[in-house]
């Protein structure tokens, strides 16, 4: 039972909270040992609390999920562990994580997993169905990991960390874009069934999809475009005469382009985006551009410092 609870968290899933490692990795932190452990005890607050919500909609969604022939495997719909077992569980994880980061985690990092944990179960409750607001509250769930891995390791008022509206566009528009993205291939794999696998996906259209995928995609190179030119990493290279060669970050974009056009060319020619976490992992050509970038992004940072 305790195998089927933990796999009732889908710890595939987890990879979306190692957006939490941002605030580390960006505000240079990666060799304090306490902003360390700081950033991966948030990591693992919010591993907990995504499994929560999770627990939640498989509770709330279990005679949908019975009747679907991959849902039904799952760890509750197929009977190996029983939903109050499962709810009582999550209602433990819950209450264990909010008072761990309550009592040991900077304040503004707690509010912030309590927001995640209110909006992300008010999605699984009801706002998955309203369409648009589906995508926007998705995003919005990868604004609140950004910013709370901010939060986590500002904890030294005399050495503070910076967040910029730059950075904040960039996480909601590739939010939005990978969310649109997973709803277009959905819409296109299941066809006529869509309706009854995703309630919402019935009003929405693959031409409209199409259009939003579009604007998003333009939102996320311009707001990154931003970021690595005129975010802070180039105001302190210049005003900390730290480097020649401030605007360095830019030298990422190449990635970023290539990395979102390989995932557009996946869920549009393929179908294969309706399961980012797994499109991440399972593609060598995206799985190697992530890698490139992050060795790339460490680098810069290195060389600023």
């Amino acid at each position: 039972m305790v195998i089927a609870f933990l796999l009732s968290l889908r710890p595939k899933q987890w990879v979306k909270n190692l957006l939490l490692l941002a605030g580390l990795v960006f505000a240079r932190r990666w060799s304090d040992p306490a902003s360390l452990l700081h950033a991966l005890a948030g990591f693992a607050v919010f591993c907990a609390l995504s499994g929560v919500v999770y627990i939640h909609n498989d509770i709330s969604d279990l005679a949908q999920d019975r009747e679907h022939p991959r849902k039904r495997l799952r760890p509750i719909a197929s009977g190996r562990i029983s939903p109050r077992a499962a709810g009582v569980g999550a209602v433990a994880l819950a209450v264990i994580s909010l008072g761990a980061s309550l009592l040991w985690l900077p304040m503004p990092f707690f509010w912030l997993a309590l927001a995640y944990l209110v909006l992300t179960a008010t999605y699984s409750w009801h706002l998955k169905h309203v369409p648009v607001l589906d995508i926007l509250i998705l995003a919005v769930g990868f604004v609140l990991r950004a910013l709370a891995g901010i939060e986590v390791i500002r904890f030294d008022p005399a050495s503070p960390v910076e967040v910029t509206s730059y950075f904040l566009l960039t996480t909601l528009f590739l939010a939005l874009f990978l969310a649109t993205a997973k709803r277009r291939a959905e819409l296109l794999t299941l066809g006529d069934e869509a309706a009854s696998h995703r309630r919402v996906l019935g009003e929405y259209s693959p031409a409209y999809l199409d259009l939003v995928l579009a604007v998003v995609t333009a939102g996320t190179l311009f707001s990154y475009a931003l970021w690595a030119t005129q975010g802070q990493f180039a105001r302190v290279a210049e005003s900390g005469a730290t480097t020649d060669s401030p605007y360095l970050l830019v030298l990422t974009m190449p990635f970023v382009v290539y990395g979102m056009f390989r995932y557009l060319w996946l869920a549009c020619q393929q179908q294969e985006g309706g399961a980012p976490e797994l499109v991440l992992l399972q593609d060598k050509p995206l799985l190697a551009t992530v890698f490139l970038w992050i060795v790339t992004v460490v680098a810069v940072l290195a060389h600023l410092t």
